[in-house]
């Protein structure tokens, strides 16, 4: 599923190959599998928990001290028979972290109720997702519960980008924050954002990212040959396209993750303009005014004009 999850995020964002795949979690917007698989859990376990037993019977297998506002709950002995397991068997409370190696273990419902406990921060009782009106005075009013939920789920959400965060920490030289929304640059066409995508995650054919086939490259600029073709310097500061600077990018003063370049659209469509017209990142050779030596083939993939056919 990794395997198959990184090439999708590949094929999402244009990236080469070479682009550490923390780095193409974050340009996608698509986090890990792992991240991803324990937030859906934590969802699964939040409708349960906030289910009523006669919506969801899984909710009345939930543990005595489980704080639901639904009051009906299952013997112990039932919970141990409804999963075939003996009354010898000593489970863990819900509350306890399974123990490495796990000597003792949570039922399948406890396991889920554990994974509700960072979400019961500061909530005495977990609110009801009621599909017909409670009596009067039984239960908080719904529109508070539905509230309630909601906040919750935007918890668990937050929790995801924490755990992206975590379980896929990126390089030092990448400073982009991790989004489950599509960047607005990606809408100016796979072309163009392909190219943002490659210079953000300094995997791009700007000269002084590193390439797999060169492993000592001359960094500097082909353009104004002074200094380094790093992304601040093909933007902002070459001498060369100053006419298409000025034309373009003249509200355009920083590259970094807090800039408003990263959420205003006419910023993004001046940059993406900016781009095309000076083809910077382009492939060697889609820019015939400044040529470059053409790239080695791969030693396992050699040309077509080398192989032999029948």
């Amino acid at each position: 599923m990794d395997s198959f999850w990184h090439r999708v995020q590949r094929w999402t964002t244009n990236n080469f190959f070479s682009t550490p795949t923390s780095i193409l979690s974050h340009e996608a917007c698509l986090p890990p599998v792992v991240s991803y698989c324990k937030y859906r859990r934590r969802l699964a376990a939040l409708r349960v928990a906030c289910a009523t037993s006669y919506a969801n019977p899984a909710s009345a297998r939930l543990p005595q001290s489980f704080p639901s506002l639904s009051s009906f709950r299952a013997q112990d002995s039932s919970r141990h028979l409804t999963i075939g397991l003996s009354s010898l068997y000593l489970p863990l409370s819900w509350k306890t972290k399974t123990p490495s190696p796990p000597i003792r273990k949570h039922l399948p419902i406890d396991a889920l109720a554990h994974l509700t406990l960072p979400l019961q921060d500061g909530l005495r009782r977990l609110p009801l997702v009621l599909h017909t009106p409670p009596p009067r005075g039984e239960h908080p009013p719904p529109e508070l519960m539905k509230r309630t939920y909601q906040a919750l789920r935007t918890l668990a959400r937050n929790m995801l980008i924490l755990d992206w965060a975590t379980d896929a920490p990126t390089p030092p030289y990448y400073d982009f924050p991790p989004s489950l929304s599509p960047h607005p640059f990606m809408a100016l066409g796979k072309f163009v954002a392909g190219r943002i995508h490659q210079i953000r995650a300094a995997k791009s054919y700007l000269a002084a990212h590193p390439s797999w086939f060169d492993e000592n490259p001359d960094p500097t600029c082909p353009q104004c040959g002074t200094e380094p073709e790093s992304f601040m310097h093909a933007v902002l500061t070459c001498p060369a396209p100053n006419r298409a600077r000025d034309l373009l990018l003249k509200e355009i003063s920083s590259l970094g993750p807090d800039t408003d370049l990263w959420t205003e659209p006419l910023l993004i469509r001046a940059l993406g303009q900016y781009i095309t017209a000076t083809k910077t990142g382009f492939p060697p050779g889609m820019t015939p005014e400044h040529p470059r030596p053409p790239t080695p083939p791969h030693p396992r993939y050699p040309p077509l004009t080398q192989i032999a056919f029948p």
